[in-house]
């Protein structure tokens, strides 16, 4: 069985580990002192990356605020919905807002645009 989990929550570990990757690029750079023309080249290398994750950590804010709030069944606490299907951000509890998915099996294919 696949393990699932929120979309919003995926695209912020996404977003996390292009900070590591640039961060680790970056430290790569340090190996090549003698070569100030490499270690340029992975220093720009790792800021690109960081550039990138704040892109990403903009893009969700800017979705995450035009999501569905729902208060989740099992657990009570508020959670964000991305599409038909998602999952809850605090107990993965599959989520839906379409009545003809309700009591189905969970699968993150009912979100594509082939599906509606």
């Amino acid at each position: 069985m696949a393990k699932y989990s929120s979309k919003i929550n995926k695209i912020r570990t996404f977003a996390l580990s292009l900070i590591f990757v640039g961060f680790i690029v970056m430290y790569g750079g340090i190996y090549f002192r003698t070569s100030p023309l490499i270690m340029t080249i992975f220093m720009i290398f790792g800021l690109l990356f960081i550039i990138a994750s704040t892109v990403v950590y903009f893009w969700i804010g800017m979705l995450s605020t035009k999501t569905i709030s729902v208060i989740c069944p099992s657990c009570g606490k508020p959670t964000k919905m991305l599409g038909r299907v998602d999952m809850c951000m605090h107990c993965r509890e599959p989520l839906t807002m379409d009545k003809a998915l309700e009591g189905k099996e969970f699968d993150e294919t009912y979100n594509k645009n082939k599906m509606k």
